[in-house]
């Protein structure tokens, strides 16, 4: 078949469809997009974005609090979690307006609905058929709920955006990045917090030293941490929900919160009629330009199980576009991506963590430093900072840095050009520091901690 409906078929009109469906579009490309759920996808919706309006208004607490070291009368202050709620909710909305104007203004077929494949180059959408020279599959991921009796009663992060009441006791199941920024979220709101994780440490595959660091900082926040357990049963009680432990002990809240990982969202999308391969854990496997093992069907984001990170999807997204409307042959570089996870404080890092990073690099120096922000040495809060440079000391060359500290994404997102650019030690050594900050002390460590 030679005559298609469209060059450019995506399924999933998250980060990663919506930047190659535009892009597409922009390189002459007949291109639609179906989605089913709402524009924007995970980030826009119910992940990144809502997420850190909730951190910011979480933080409200404390900033009332040092203001009074500083010669401000705040009075007593109140959180109305419907005005957090609402407001949200409407600048989501704004946004899902602006990603249809987006996605209108490049020329790109907006389709509501949901779009399933029946064959290498067709598509029902809806009620109809459409065929397309190219299918790309972003639907993106979802919320896995361990199963265990009265597992039906937990919410995910999904509904945690939408509470029709803010708990005053909240059990939240998981040990991953979501959790724990959720954790911080409930208590700097004015939950009781209780955090339940089966393993020994929380964000596995993060730097040691910074989880240990945030483990502190959270406790200090009033988070009560429970670590190597696991959540046997949640039954509705009188007055809320009754959680039962592994070690026999129990715990009344009102609300569960399971945050214990994203799943490719691959199901149901019958992937099977055009012979598209699938991983036992739902990823679809992809090659260096995110092809399947059908030709002509690709797929990019959460999807492929790579980095479920939204400006990874942005960067594959836009690779596919150019791969197949600008005859190029781009790929995502995935060393060195940087990340920030929003738990309070934040953590912001770049490159291996420091027991990788000791197995890459033999002779590794790690020049560390912990120290109490200049805002608190007027306040009298005892959060501290932890910042962290790795170093090949066979050519000086800064493999990574590690931050937990406020505003943490903001000053690693600099130190990631850096290091991607080969900065070595002495570069940084010799870069003169904006005084006072505290990204200035990623310039100003000399002496190698180990």
């Amino acid at each position: 078949m030679d005559n298609y409906d469209y060059d450019l078929f995506v399924i999933g009109a998250g980060s990663g469809g919506v930047r190659a469906a535009r892009v597409s579009a922009s390189l002459g490309a007949k291109v639609a997009v179906a989605e089913e759920r709402y524009l924007g996808g995970t980030c826009v919706n119910v992940g990144c974005v809502p997420k850190k309006l909730f951190v910011y208004g979480a933080h409200f607490v404390e900033d009332f609090e040092d203001a009074t070291a500083y010669g401000w009368e705040t009075g007593d202050a109140e959180f109305h979690w419907p005005t957090l709620r609402d407001n949200k909710t409407r600048e989501i909305e704004r946004l899902n307006g602006v990603y249809n104007g987006l996605l209108t203004d490049a020329g790109v077929e907006i389709l509501a609905e949901r779009a399933v494949l029946t064959g290498p180059h067709s598509i029902r959408v809806g009620h109809a058929t459409v065929t397309a020279r190219n299918i790309l599959i972003a639907t993106g991921s979802w919320p896995v709920v361990p199963t265990f009796p009265g597992s039906d009663l937990a919410i995910t992060s999904n509904e945690a955006f939408y509470l029709p009441e803010f708990p005053r006791r909240a059990l939240i199941i998981g040990g991953g990045y979501i959790a724990v920024e959720f954790a911080g979220i409930f208590a700097g709101l004015g939950a009781e917090v209780t955090l339940a994780y089966r393993g020994e440490l929380f964000l596995r595959g993060f730097d040691a030293g910074i989880r240990r660091f945030v483990l502190e900082e959270m406790a200090a926040k009033g988070v009560s941490v429970r670590l190597m357990t696991r959540v046997e049963s949640v039954e509705s009680v009188r007055g809320g929900l009754r959680c039962r432990f592994d070690d026999a002990a129990s715990l009344d809240v009102d609300l569960v919160m399971a945050a214990t990982g994203r799943a490719p969202a691959s199901a149901n999308l019958e992937l099977d009629a055009a012979g598209v391969e699938v991983a036992p854990n739902g990823a679809i496997p992809v090659d260096h330009g995110y092809r399947t093992n059908v030709r002509h069907i690709y797929a990019v984001g959460d999807v492929i199980d790579r980095l479920q990170l939204t400006p990874v999807a942005i960067a594959e997204g836009t690779c596919v576009a150019h791969n197949l409307f600008a005859d190029e042959t781009r790929c995502v570089d995935y060393d060195n991506v940087p990340t920030a996870i929003f738990c309070q404080p934040n953590i912001g890092t770049v490159g291996p963590t420091e027991e990788r990073a000791r197995e890459l690099y033999p002779e590794l120096a790690v020049y560390e430093s912990s120290f109490k922000p200049m805002k608190h040495t007027v306040s009298g809060r005892s959060e501290r900072t932890l910042m962290k440079l790795l170093v090949n000391a066979e050519d000086d060359r800064v493999v990574a840095a590690h931050m937990c500290g406020p505003e943490a994404g903001e000053i690693i997102q600099g130190l990631s050009v850096a290091i991607k650019a080969g900065a070595t030690k002495a570069d940084f050594d010799s870069t003169i520091g904006i005084h006072p900050t505290a990204a200035e002390e990623f310039v100003t460590m000399r002496e190698a901690a180990r």
